[in-house]
């Protein structure tokens, strides 16, 4: 029987962790939440490591939000995301943990990076500044990983997924990523007949998204590797216009009012894709098409809505 500790495991990445790591045979989840153990505590989780001895540690874990939540608490983000990733990985290796898969961001690559991003453009230039104390902490646990198991010899690995989506998003009007924040307020205006909505920027910035379950299968894949890279991207290699996207999701909640795009916000980075080449290379691929995603994670919305689960 092998013991996986799921760091994170109420979240988006970790719920569907949890979906997919239940079908594998001879698996064991260790699963606590926030009240049961503070994962920015090295004291505890150190303790909680010693006394479990799970032989995986995945780190799913992090405190996450959209541009507004990110540009507005830096030091919040900055603090707790690195507690979390030191308190893992060094309570890991020194309870003997065989084995730690550290799950970073693509936002950890510089905000000019060269399209699409490979993993080796990594700390080549400035970061996008209004998520540099997210990714500034999650180039940390990369690195601790890296330079663990360079040191020491564990099998300590990471990967780098692009934008996620799917059950258990977060829906917040103010802290949420692109995508569900779309969703919520698509569904909004269809609820009120509103005759338009008004959409950020001009629509040409591009943009990569991956289901979150795509994710989780990427995640099994990579556990079942003896000698997976430092670090990895994982994504679906294909982006599409904020504009595209936008139609998508208008689609997908039934909405038929007019979209009117203000031009005088900010647009962002003008690209955001990430070179799967190495992952494909190993043999694994992402298979959940974008229309057939969003129109799935609508209906999570719904029923997560319908039940108070929503979160946001």
């Amino acid at each position: 029987m092998t013991k996986v500790f799921i760091a994170g495991h109420h979240g988006m990445v970790g719920s569907a962790l949890v979906r997919r790591l239940k079908k594998e045979p001879g698996t064991e989840l260790l699963l606590r939440d926030r009240k049961q153990l503070d994962l920015t505590s090295q004291s505890a989780v150190s303790a909680f490591l010693a006394a479990e001895k799970p032989d995986i540690a995945i780190i799913a874990a992090a405190k996450v939000g959209g541009i507004h939540a990110n540009s507005t608490f830096p030091a919040d983000f900055l603090h707790e995301n690195l507690a979390i990733a030191s308190s893992t990985v060094h309570g890991a290796w020194a309870a003997g943990v065989s084995r730690v898969l550290f799950l970073g961001s693509s936002c950890i690559y510089p905000k000019n990076a060269p399209q699409p991003m490979t993993e080796d453009c990594l700390l080549t230039g400035p970061l996008e500044p209004t998520n540099e104390a997210y990714a500034v902490a999650k180039i940390a646990g990369l690195k601790l990983c890296q330079y663990y198991r360079r040191q020491h010899g564990v099998l300590f690995h990471s990967a780098m997924p692009t934008n996620l989506y799917g059950p258990g998003d977060n829906y917040h009007p103010k802290n949420s990523h692109v995508l569900p924040a779309l969703i919520r307020r698509f569904h909004e205006a269809r609820e009120a007949g509103a005759a338009e909505v008004v959409a950020w920027g001009t629509g040409s910035p591009r943009r990569e998204f991956l289901h979150v379950d795509e994710l989780a299968d990427a995640c099994a894949f990579l556990l079942g590797r003896s000698d997976p890279p430092d670090w990895i991207n994982v994504g679906t290699g294909t982006d599409v216009t904020i504009r595209e996207l936008t139609e998508i999701v208008a689609e997908a909640t039934g909405y038929r009012g007019r979209i009117r795009w203000d031009a005088t916000m900010p647009d962002g980075t003008p690209r955001k894709l990430l070179d799967v080449s190495r992952l494909s290379g190993m043999g694994w691929t992402a298979k959940t098409g974008l229309r057939d995603g969003i129109a799935a994670t609508y209906q999570a919305f719904l029923e997560e809505k319908k039940s108070g689960t929503l979160r946001g």
